[in-house]
């Protein structure tokens, strides 16, 4: 393993968030390559961590003073082995190679995971929706697609949205894509209702990781209900997280943006819900805004001087990661185990380093990555790609049972394969190794392509 790390250090140097995600999974899946030797003399490993094709290419646009803006577009194609690429574009200014090499990886294994046959990609580009007009989100969109049109295909890769990419920015994608292409088909998901979206969509990436909650405390015979849960985040995964934390009966006290974080004592309920989600997805304005309209709760601004953050540093019974890579560090868990937290779900993909991770995993609570937690957003995409060639759309219900068994199913594959290579109740090496294995036994099914 440490000579496969130094090819994917030396190859990728300076991809720090790229090398983390494949270090995860290389010292996890150590037992399956001692038992199945076929794998090494067949270059597996090596052959996951070099990516299929990375595409960059340049986005320029005009804003809505006639300038003239340049940005940087990607397109990540990892592995295809299982199915179509498939995995989300982001846009944010932090948008690199590295970040993205290390979200389609981890895609890889969380759509293996899901048992739908999806392979694993992800895109971007540097562009910062923030501040801007609808009219230039939709210039850049369009100026995106005309790229990145060429590259992808309801049978080849299908993109979905992330952080910076909601309905309104698959919107304007897809309605490029149709036009270049003249056809209407299932090239994106994460596609309005009335045009081709899936119900439980938008909901699915939170609840699917309360879902995935729920199944770890079931195993120790508890539940959701009457725990005090800290959120982080206040976007897509993080909202409905809160929502379906509430819907079981638990507690939110936090949430946060990019600015700072909400402490409320009394709990973020439906109403406050409610005003959250019109603050962010509709006025697109800040998470201290919460405070102003509800003066019980207490505002804490982002500190970057602080070698912590102030938001995993109270009282609570679990804990739901939901914004970001590298979020928790190891001070960071260390107060969350301090606290009495029992439960850490991950709803952002990598959002605890590896020293956390550690952490976490030695004081022996409940602890599930974000590859099995969060998979749920790219299920449900996949029953929207079913729904799509269908030509049909499933009820809410129907969606919504569709999703609780695919995390019950996601639940049991990481606790079988755990228990099966001899790390019971290690929620990271199960994940890691039953993605790894389904992924690894198709690619040698294929030959060396």
């Amino acid at each position: 393993m440490s000579d496969i790390m130094g090819i994917v250090k030396s190859r990728n140097p300076y991809e720090r968030e790229f090398h983390q995600a494949v270090q995860e999974v290389v010292e996890s899946i150590q037992p399956v390559l001692d038992r199945n030797p076929q794998y090494m003399h067949h270059k597996i490993v090596e052959r996951m961590v070099e990516p299929d094709r990375v595409i960059m290419f340049r986005v320029a646009w005009q804003d809505d003073h006639g300038a003239v803006q340049v940005n940087r577009g990607f397109r990540i194609q990892m592995n295809n082995a299982i199915g179509p690429y498939k995995g989300g574009i982001r846009f944010h200014p932090s948008v690199n190679l590295s970040i993205l090499k290390f979200l389609a990886f981890e895609q890889v294994y969380k759509n293996a995971l899901t048992t739908l046959p999806m392979g694993g990609g992800k895109g971007g580009s540097d562009f910062d929706p923030k501040g801007k007009s609808d009219n230039e989100v939709m210039r850049f969109c369009q100026a995106f697609m005309c790229e990145l049109f060429r590259h992808i295909g309801h049978n080849t890769d299908v993109p979905a949205g992330d952080i910076g990419v909601g309905a309104r920015e698959v919107g304007y994608m897809f309605g490029m894509y149709k036009k270049l292409h003249n056809e209407f088909t299932g090239v994106l998901t994460g596609k309005s209702l009335n045009w081709g979206g899936s119900l439980i969509r938008l909901q699915a990436a939170g609840y699917g990781c309360v879902y995935f909650a729920s199944e770890m405390l079931a195993a120790i015979n508890q539940t959701i209900e009457g725990k005090v849960c800290l959120v982080s985040g206040a976007g897509n995964v993080a909202q409905h997280t809160v929502e379906k934390v509430i819907e079981l009966k638990g507690k939110v006290v936090t949430m946060s943006d990019s600015n700072g974080y909400v402490y409320d004592d009394s709990g973020i309920d439906r109403e406050k819900l409610e005003f959250v989600k019109e603050l962010k997805n509709i006025e697109r304005g800040r998470i201290k805004e919460y405070a102003e309209r509800y003066p019980n709760a207490v505002y804490v601004p982002k500190d970057p001087e602080k070698d912590h953050n102030p938001l995993w540093d109270h009282k609570a019974d679990c804990a739901f990661p939901c914004a970001t890579q590298n979020e928790i560090n190891a001070r960071d868990a260390e107060n969350l185990v301090r606290n009495g937290v029992q439960l850490v779900a991950e709803g952002a993909n990598m959002p605890t380093t590896p020293e956390g991770v550690e952490l976490f995993q030695n004081s022996h609570i409940l602890y599930a990555p974000g590859k099995a937690c969060n998979a749920g957003g790219v299920a449900v995409s996949g029953l929207e790609m079913t729904q799509n060639s269908m030509r049909l759309s499933w009820s809410r219900e129907e969606v919504d049972v569709r999703l609780r068994m695919i995390m019950k199913s996601i639940h049991k594959a990481c606790t079988d394969a755990a228990a099966q290579y001899g790390v019971p109740g290690n929620y990271v090496s199960g994940a890691n190794i039953a993605g790894f294995v389904k992924v690894a036994n198709a690619m040698m099914d294929q030959g060396v392509v």
